[in-house]
This record gives C-alpha cells, sequence and structure tokens, in this order.
C-alpha cells in the first residue's frame, strides 16, 4: 500500500498486519469487505451501512450516541451462536480436518493450533452466553429514497413506527482498537461451503508459513481464537441472506474495554444487560472517526401514518446532535404499504 493516510490509533504497521493476518485466516470475510465496497484502499469513500430499527430506539441513538449491543441469545434467529458452532465443532470432529490445521501451524508456531483449539472449546459456553452483538446491513444507493421493503417488515412489529439510519462507516479506524470490538460480514453459508472456506484457511496457513514465522505467537494465537469466534457469530443460515448483515462484535468476557457501558435495560418486557457502543468523540478523542454526526448520511422514516411530526422530531433530534443540514438528511419512505 502506498500513500496511505494515517489512522488516529493505529500505526501502519499494525494495519498491514492486520490486513495479511485477515487474508490467511479470515479469506470469506476478506472476499465479502470487497464485494460491498470495504476494500483494503483507505482512499475509497466509507462504505454505507444501514441500521433498521423502531423509531423510538432510533431516536434514543441519535440523542445519546449509543447503539445498543444484546446479548445473541436474544437475536430473532433463536439458533445464533449455536449454529455457527454446530458447523465448527463438525468440522473439527473430522480427525482429518483436524489433523491437518495441526501440521499446517505446527510447522510455524509447534502447538498454537492445539492452545487455540483448547481454549476455544473451554470457552464454548462463554461464547454462546457472553456475546454481544449490533447488527447494520449493507446499504444501496437505489435504497437512499425507500429504504429496503423486507427489513421493514422483518424488523419491527406491524403498525411500529420504523425508521432506518444509514452510516458512512470507514474500512479501517484505529477505535475498534479502544472499544475492543470486531466489525465482519455475516456469511450465509452451508456446512459443506463452511467447510470449505476452513479447508481454504489451512492451505493459505501452509502457504504463509514463513511470513507467520515472523509474527509473535501470541497474535497468532489470538488471531485463531478470534476467527474461531467470528465463526461462531458470523456463520448464520442461508434463509436469511436478504438481510446481507454484517455485526459488530464485542465479547467482554474476553477482551473488555473501559469505554463500554454496560446497563441492565428492559427490552420487548425482558430485563437483559446490554452494552452500549459510544458512537461520540466526546466519550474518547481515539472515538473521533466513528463520531455518530460525522459518519450519518441520511435517516430514513419508514412507512408511517405521521411522517410530518416524525420527520419534525428527528429533525430536532439530530440537530442538537450536531448534524449539520439535518432537515436534508431526514427522507420518508413513500413505499405504499400499510403503516
Amino acid at each position: 500500500m502506498t500513500n496511505q493516510p494515517e489512522i488516529p490509533g493505529m500505526t501502519r504497521e499494525q494495519l498491514q498486519l492486520a490486513l495479511r493476518l485477515e487474508s490467511i485466516f479470515m479469506p470469506q470475510a476478506k472476499r465479502q469487505r470487497f464485494q460491498a465496497g470495504f476494500g483494503d484502499d483507505l482512499g475509497l469513500e466509507p462504505t454505507r451501512f444501514v441500521h433498521y430499527t423502531s423509531a423510538e430506539a432510533a431516536l434514543n441513538i441519535v440523542k445519546t450516541k449509543r447503539m445498543w449491543m444484546r446479548n445473541t441469545t436474544c437475536m430473532s434467529d433463536y439458533r445464533e451462536v449455536q449454529h455457527g458452532l454446530a458447523i465448527i465443532r463438525n468440522f473439527f470432529a473430522d480427525e482429518t480436518n483436524t489433523e491437518s490445521f495441526l501440521k499446517a501451524l505446527d510447522a510455524c508456531h509447534p502447538g498454537v493450533a492445539r492452545q487455540a483449539l483448547d481454549i476455544f472449546s473451554r470457552s464454548g459456553s462463554t461464547v454462546y452466553l457472553n456475546t454481544y452483538i449490533t447488527s447494520v446491513s449493507e446499504h444501496d444507493k437505489k435504497e437512499d429514497q425507500h429504504g429496503r421493503l423486507s427489513m421493514w417488515r422483518a424488523f419491527a412489529a406491524n403498525k411500529t413506527a420504523r425508521v432506518a439510519i444509514v452510516f458512512r462507516v470507514p474500512r479501517f479506524s484505529g477505535a475498534t482498537l479502544a472499544l475492543n470490538l470486531m466489525f465482519s460480514p455475516v456469511a450465509y453459508l452451508t456446512e459443506k461451503e463452511a467447510h470449505k472456506v476452513m479447508h481454504e484457511v489451512i492451505q493459505n496457513i501452509t502457504g504463509s508459513c514463513d511470513f507467520l514465522l515472523s509474527v509473535d505467537r501470541q497474535i497468532v494465537l489470538n488471531t485463531i481464537f478470534y476467527m474461531l469466534l467470528a465463526a461462531a457469530v458470523c456463520l448464520k443460515h442461508e434463509g436469511f441472506r436478504e438481510e446481507r448483515e454484517w455485526r459488530g462484535i464485542y465479547a467482554p468476557k474476553f477482551n473488555a474495554s473501559p469505554l463500554m457501558e454496560a446497563s441492565t435495560e428492559i427490552v420487548g418486557g425482558v430485563p437483559q444487560l446490554v452494552y452500549k457502543l459510544p458512537l461520540d468523540q466526546s466519550a474518547s478523542p481515539r472515538l473521533a472517526d466513528l463520531d455518530f454526526a460525522k459518519m450519518l448520511d441520511r435517516l430514513i422514516i419508514g412507512p408511517s401514518s405521521y411522517p410530518w411530526v416524525m420527520y419534525e422530531a428527528f429533525v430536532e433530534a439530530l440537530t442538537k446532535a450536531g448534524c449539520s443540514e439535518a432537515g436534508e438528511r431526514v427522507i420518508t419512505s413513500d413505499i405504499p404499504i400499510r403503516a
């Protein structure tokens, strides 16, 4: 990479190392990043993602500059994480697969693969019960005016006021290091397809052994563990493919951040612990490029019987949040469905 701008909170060496390790251990995620226009070139415009939610939740995000990260056991798909964990376990249940994985990594760092697998195996219940996510979806230009009908229907009950918040997300941000946050695409793969990717990882390791020998053993160990964690959290049933989901992932039991605030809230009548992701540079200078006012592209009000009053309310809230030209950023979807 040449003529790349600096990233606050991340050195050029850290960035290059992260990119190389991603290409080896997370090739499917890397492909999906490029397909979404979220490639390695920092000169690219930030990619736009959208968060569909209720109007009440959206207003809370705007006012507080915080997005809630909820436990994966509370997600719409009742098999969240269990699905991904099962695919991983089934892969390594085949002794041939395990031996190939161990052999490839032992050539670089003897014992590191077995150590990572043992840690992950012991942490299975923690991964399942103590992982928190926030979800966004890829956003297309053709959706700027109306949003996506399937998402309006899926993420809020009938007759609930709905809103889509469109963000411009930087490809790389030192803020993710401060927040100990992973941001990864969801892979809608069959078990066979997922296992094929794992075989690709093994081939990548074998072909990159000289490079991995130069990488600190602890970094390699951590990368293997987080590869498995991302697979568990971001492998989703292929029937959800149209969502084109990406996830912010926070695992406080493994790598907590002082910038992430824990709070007990009631959601749908269920008391639960949530973590509040700060999109607020006043919380820390390291979060400057993730500040809500800087990232906001537009806010789309979903099909509603009260578009005008919602428009006024959100323009006022966005203005107070420091968003320039708020009146031009709020769009009312006119998809002809009953609100």
